[in-house]
């Protein structure tokens, strides 16, 4: 069965270039973002894990921790990264779970169970291993984006989402369409007029439906 919205992750111990880890020991009290891709040394992923590599600062600023997952060893992993670092200028100090034995991969539903892949396998054997998973503290699934082996991740919109899901879980709220930090945000249709009074002060009524905010604080 696919891993949905609110599932909880599996509880995995899992191998990578920074030795053994258990997921949900690894998630903790803090956000999470588990990251895939079908092999290294390939091209788009090694623009990717240098994003992320830049984005260091801006995962720690909202108590993110990012993991990759790949289907090649941990020392292949450590050779990437020199790789991943002299192109994107940053050290990539997060782990890589070296998922051979595709244990990870059918765990999170990225192949079908019954799938093998010999040695010398090529990325297109494991392409369906290619997508983001946003887990909150309480280990839970909160976003999945699965992309094909052509388009690099936009992980500022992977950013902009995580500030969505922090946003909206923290304060019980929504967020509308291209939202970002600073914007107005949505309050539920669940919360009646004078409840919204209450706790978000002024609002703005767009459509019976459609209520707008200033984001709390």
């Amino acid at each position: 069965m696919a891993l949905r919205i609110n599932d909880t992750i599996p509880d995995m111990t899992v191998e990578t270039d920074q030795g053994t880890i258990n997921l949900h020991e690894w998630v903790g009290d803090s956000w999470a973002i588990l990251f895939s891709h079908p092999k290294d040394f390939t091209p788009v992923c090694t623009t990717e894990f240098g994003a992320v590599a830049q984005l260091a600062d801006e995962w720690a600023k909202r108590d993110t921790k990012v993991m990759g997952i790949s289907v090649d060893s941990a020392e292949e992993h450590k050779k990437w990264k020199n790789d991943i670092e002299g192109f994107a200028k940053a050290t990539a100090g997060f782990p890589i779970i070296a998922d051979e034995d595709l244990k990870v991969a059918k765990a999170f539903d990225m192949l079908p169970a019954e799938a093998y892949m010999p040695d010398g396998r090529t990325p297109n054997d494991s392409a369906t291993v290619r997508a983001v998973f946003i887990v909150g503290p309480d280990k839970q699934l909160k976003l999945s984006m699965t992309y094909p082996m052509t388009v690099g991740r936009n992980f500022a919109e992977v950013l902009r989402a995580l500030d969505g899901l922090q946003m909206s879980t923290g304060k019980g709220v929504a967020t509308p369409a291209n939202w970002n930090v600073g914007d107005d945000v949505i309050i539920p249709t669940s919360v009646s007029d004078a409840d919204a009074k209450t706790k978000f002060g002024e609002f703005t009524t767009v459509l019976p439906y459609l209520r707008t905010t200033k984001a709390p604080s």
